[in-house]
């Protein structure tokens, strides 16, 4: 059976809404980006219609083992508050050029192992964790991890737009003590362009991992967690309704 489905996405880079794209379990299909101009693309791909079935599908993921199996890595800096889209992260700063970080919020603790080609002092990386509520254009649970460059060397400009990066990574390898199995993987290089798939992997113990041989310009990379059942009842729905 055929299935033709049409959706569409907001372009607008004024609000940092820079395009979208087609995703299966087995790899990105097509995406588009353009923070230059405000034109738009149509993109078009073939889906399979049964992907469990396949041979390509992918293993599952337990996006928690490896996380809830070690101890958080001690550090003796103070945590920072920062905001990332109007919720508020806990983030800690990658003080060295190679290292071992946990960060925490509530339930969620992100723990990050990392290599970088050198430290430089132009620009600041930190890692963060969210665990709460979003609650702008729309209600919805969220756990996230995220390894992110800061728009300054200001630490209260993590979490804002960055658009370039020039610190580049050896390895690195990001994991948190998820709540949820609906936990989807990104990886963004400098110019805000998706890592080709052959640069990182995602193992089953729920770490997303750097391949090697590759020095990467990140500027964001991040593990994106949805927790439904802790979504707010929505009208009409469960014992939260409205009479």
């Amino acid at each position: 059976m055929g299935v033709n489905l049409l959706a569409a996405n907001t372009h607008n880079t004024s609000m940092h809404m820079t395009g979208s794209g087609i995703y299966a379990p087995e790899a990105v299909k097509v995406y588009y980006y353009d923070m230059e101009t405000e034109s738009g693309q149509l993109m078009l791909s073939e889906l399979k219609s049964r992907p469990r079935s396949e041979p390509t599908y992918p293993a599952p993921v337990d996006w928690s083992a490896y996380a809830k199996g070690i101890e958080p890595f001690s550090s003796e800096q103070l945590d920072f508050p920062g905001m990332i889209y109007f919720d508020e992260f806990t983030f800690t700063e990658l003080k060295r050029n190679a290292g071992n970080y946990t960060v925490c919020q509530k339930d969620l603790c992100c723990h990050l192992t990392y290599e970088m080609s050198e430290k430089r002092r132009d620009e600041v990386y930190a890692l963060g964790a969210f665990d709460g509520l979003h609650t702008v254009e729309g209600q919805y649970y969220l756990q996230i991890c995220t390894l992110l460059k800061c728009q300054t060397t200001d630490l209260g400009t993590c979490g804002e737009p960055v658009g370039s990066a020039f610190t580049k990574f050896e390895e690195f390898a990001l994991s948190g003590t998820f709540g949820t199995s609906y936990v989807f993987p990104q990886l963004i290089l400098s110019g805000s362009q998706l890592a080709p798939e052959r640069h990182y992997e995602v193992s089953r113990d729920g770490r997303l991992k750097s391949r090697s041989g590759a020095s990467l310009p990140i500027l964001v990379t991040a593990l994106y967690g949805r927790v439904f059942e802790k979504d707010p009842p929505r009208l009409g729905q469960g014992p939260g309704k409205l009479q």
